[in-house]
């Protein structure tokens, strides 16, 4: 299993093209038009309704990106469509939108979200919908996730599919219902092999970590998370092999 050549050549647009004073809310569809327009790869995060659609969004809960309370996995697809994204004019889009809009016409790089909330095994419906609404599709398509029992139970779900670990320090500021013998266990990227993956997105200021560059030595592409200006871009590359972006465009 190899990561397709267009994840290292082109630069994936954080939660796809999002600037939110031009109309495109992250996740957006128009936000992926955007990125399409301009040619760059595309990075989306997927969430699971209450009717077992994978739905294109970050939080788990609506209120940051559509202003109302509740939980994504308390409303329907058809519902979630119907709630207008922050900035934009259009509602939450299921994964299946999303695939027939970018059409292989860019990579896409699909981040699953931990539903377990503790990185542990209470997993299965979100990836189960994920790989049904893949099978068919043809483009360069990569999944990941920070969830390491995700990333293995995509490999028997959809074997075809390239996967990585999304792969930071875990600081407990940044996870507070994970158990602190998890967070240090997780920093150490010790389910690499074990899930069959084939890359890793890891956290840009922490690319200096011993674990990456022995991964990176033994030919692991690195991608790294979240660039937001052209000196970090730089330094990041120094390591990484891409980068995810926001905020501007990188040439």
């Amino acid at each position: 299993m190899t990561l397709p050549k267009g994840f290292i050549d082109i630069p994936l647009a954080h939660r796809a093209l999002h600037d939110v004073t031009d109309g495109r809310p992250e996740n957006s569809l128009a936000a992926i038009r955007a990125a399409i327009a301009l040619g760059y790869g595309i990075e989306i995060d997927v969430q699971i309704s209450k009717d077992g659609q994978a739905m294109v969004f970050h939080d788990y809960d609506l209120q940051r990106l559509c202003g109302v309370t509740g939980a994504v996995c308390q409303r329907t697809s058809d519902e979630l469509a119907e709630l207008p994204l922050i900035g934009g004019d259009a509602g939450v889009p299921t994964l299946r939108q999303v695939l027939d809009l970018v059409d292989g016409q860019v990579p896409l790089l699909i981040e699953i979200k931990d539903q377990d909330l503790r990185l542990g095994t209470n997993i299965g419906a979100l990836e189960a919908a994920c790989a049904e609404t893949l099978v068919d599709y043809s483009g360069p398509v990569a999944v990941m996730s920070f969830n390491p029992h995700s990333v293995a139970l995509m490999a028997h779900l959809i074997p075809a599919v390239p996967r990585g670990l999304t792969t930071c320090n875990f600081v407990k500021e940044d996870w507070p219902l994970v158990p602190a013998e998890r967070r240090e266990k997780l920093a150490t990227i010790p389910d690499f092999e074990d899930t069959g993956a084939c890359f890793v997105s890891h956290q840009h200021d922490e690319l200096d970590s011993p674990r990456i560059a022995q991964l990176k030595s033994q030919g692991v592409p690195v991608l790294c998370w979240t660039i937001r200006s052209p000196e970090s871009e730089a330094a990041a590359r120094q390591i990484a092999d891409n980068i995810t972006f926001e905020g501007y465009l990188p040439s």
